[in-house]
């Protein structure tokens, strides 16, 4: 019941936030490719002045649902299954350092489990930046899932997974830690477990943007990258990327898109966990 629950929130959180992911996306690659203006509003104006639609900011939306399923059904259902079961087994909350190793652990193989999806997901919302040449012009993600076996080998899909890992980890470190111990901290000051839950979720959001966007950009830059006609890839892995980034756009701009990034985060972080307590509360029991 937990992974299903977790899947559906994430679903749910994701169908809302996904034209700012789509903009985190273009910020990132138009950063990478030295671009100055990086306002999201004017991306985010030059995009619909072009297509006179927002379809474009949905792009990929197939495969953030399946990563979703595979990817938030994992990590918040092995979190609370696992905190669950403590809690029935000991009679007591679970401590915080363990809390931690259990975020993390299911941080790391939720995003290990989800990490095809979300190669698919960054190549399909990247593809427009891309000279017409270039582009893989994917249908859907279905189509982008075979055609990247058929054409690059099946361990493609599990490139940038270190960095996917990492994020994961601390994403789920960031969001779930926090979130679960400021409801605690907050319990006497607001009454209310909604109100108490949203502000709870805005302070993990902001803890998880920051920890996490390094290794977001990296993870993107990695898992979009094309080789060469000589056959070499502009990144040779995850230190290769920080470091080739640090020295050509700027240290500060492993967190390019910061403020994007947050509004991207916190109302997913909201959404997912909200959804996730207020159906935690009615289907299962505590």
């Amino acid at each position: 019941m937990n992974f299903l629950i977790g899947g559906i929130s994430g679903c749910i959180a994701t169908t809302v936030i996904q034209p700012i992911d789509y903009l985190k996306v273009q910020i990132q690659v138009r950063s990478e490719q030295g671009g100055k203006s990086l306002s999201p509003f004017s991306i985010g104006q030059e995009i619909y002045s072009k297509n006179k639609s927002f379809k474009p900011f949905y792009k990929g939306l197939d495969s953030a649902l399946l990563r979703q399923v595979l990817y938030t059904s994992t990590r918040l259902g092995l979190f609370y299954t696992m905190t669950d079961n403590y809690k029935r087994k000991h009679k007591t909350n679970v401590p915080f350092l363990l809390n931690i190793g259990l975020s993390l652990s299911a941080g790391a193989f939720g995003a290990f489990i989800g990490n095809p999806a979300d190669l698919a997901l960054v190549r399909m919302q990247t593809d427009a930046s891309l000279p017409d040449a270039e582009k893989r012009n994917y249908k859907n993600v279905v189509d982008a899932l075979i055609r990247t076996v058929k054409e690059e080998g099946i361990l493609t899909l599990w490139r940038g997974s270190t960095p996917t890992i990492v994020r994961a980890m601390a994403m789920n470190f960031s969001l779930l830690v926090p979130f679960e111990e400021t409801k605690k901290l907050l319990k006497n000051h607001i009454p209310n477990d909604k109100l108490r839950t949203i502000t709870a979720s805005l302070v993990a959001g902001g803890c998880a943007s920051v920890l996490s966007l390094p290794f977001d950009n990296v993870k993107t830059k990695l898992q979009k990258m094309k080789a060469s006609p000589e056959g070499v890839f502009p990144y040779k892995g995850v230190l290769d990327c920080i470091m080739k980034t640090s020295k050509k756009e700027g240290l500060s701009r492993l967190w390019v898109g910061l403020s994007t990034f947050y509004f991207r985060v916190a109302p997913h972080a909201i959404v997912s966990l909200v959804c996730n307590d207020f159906l935690r509360s009615c289907l299962t029991k505590k």
